[in-house]
C-alpha cells in the first residue's frame, strides 16, 4: 500500500485560539503570551477566517509610540502608522487571510510560508471555515520519523518495484535519516531514478549509493 506524500491534515494542530474582529490589543497581546503563539486568526459567523493577526500587525504601535515621521516615512509606511493607531483585531489584521487546505501537501505548506513569509497558516475547509492550524514546526515533525520506519517504506515503495524486475538486489541502510542503497549493480542507469524517489520521502535527510560494501561510496545524484 503507497504510503503517498504526507498532508497537513497529518500534522496540523485541531485546537487552534482564534478571536472575533473585535478583540482588544491587550487581549490578543496576553493570548499571544499565554499560548506561546506568533499569530491568531480572526473569525466571524460560522468560523469562517477573515483575518490573521500576528506579531508583525502589532509591532507598530511600539515603533511609533515616541516618534513623529517625516512626511516621506508617513507616505511610505501608511499601512503600519494606521496600525499603530489600531485598537481591535478587526482593524490590525492582515487580509486576505493567508491560509492552506488540509489536503495540501506538507511541500505545498512550505511553499506558501516561504513565499508570504508567515510562520503560522490557519487550516481551512473550501468554504473558508477554520478547521486548525498548521505551523513551520509541524513541517518539521517528518523528520521524527524513525530509520526503521524509513528503511521500510523505500523498501517497499521504491526499491522492490524499481528493481525487482532486473534482479539487481539492492539494500537499504537507514542511519540518523540518511539513507544508503547498497549493491553491485549490472546496470546503474537506474541509480539516479531510485536517488530522486528516495530523496521525496517524507523525512528523509540524504541519499547515498554504495556500489560495494561500503569502502567506496559516492552521491547518488
Amino acid at each position: 500500500m503507497s504510503h503517498g506524500p504526507h498532508l497537513v491534515s497529518d500534522v496540523m494542530t485541531h485546537t487552534v485560539v482564534a478571536v472575533g474582529r473585535g478583540a482588544s490589543f491587550k487581549e490578543i497581546v496576553e493570548l499571544m503570551q499565554q499560548w506561546k503563539i506568533s499569530a491568531l486568526p480572526v473569525l466571524e459567523g460560522e468560523g469562517r477566517v477573515v483575518g490573521v493577526v500576528s506579531e508583525a500587525d502589532l509591532l507598530p504601535k511600539e515603533e511609533f509610540r515616541d516618534s513623529d515621521p517625516d512626511r516621506f516615512t508617513q507616505l511610505r509606511r501608511l499601512p503600519d502608522l494606521a496600525k499603530a493607531g489600531a485598537l481591535t483585531a478587526g482593524e490590525l489584521m492582515s487580509t486576505p487571510a493567508v491560509t492552506v487546505h488540509a489536503d495540501a501537501t506538507l511541500a505545498e505548506a512550505a511553499r506558501v510560508m516561504a513565499q508570504r513569509q508567515v510562520k503560522r497558516l490557519p487550516v481551512t475547509t473550501v468554504e473558508g471555515l477554520l478547521e486548525g492550524v498548521v505551523s513551520r514546526a509541524d513541517l518539521l515533525k517528518v523528520f521524527l520519523r524513525s530509520d526503521e520506519e524509513l528503511a521500510a517504506e523505500i523498501r517497499q515503495e521504491i526499491v522492490s518495484p524499481l528493481f525487482a524486475a532486473s534482479g539487481q538486489p539492492v539494500q537499504v541502510r537507514v542511519s540518523g535519516g540518511r539513507v544508503t542503497l547498497g549493491g553491485r549493480l549490472r546496470d546503474t542507469s537506474l541509480v539516479p531514478v531510485a536517488a530522486r524517489l528516495v530523496r521525496a520521502v517524507e523525512g528523509v535527510v540524504g541519499v547515498e549509493f554504495d556500489p560495494s560494501n561500503g569502502d567506496v561510496v559516492r552521491r547518488a545524484d
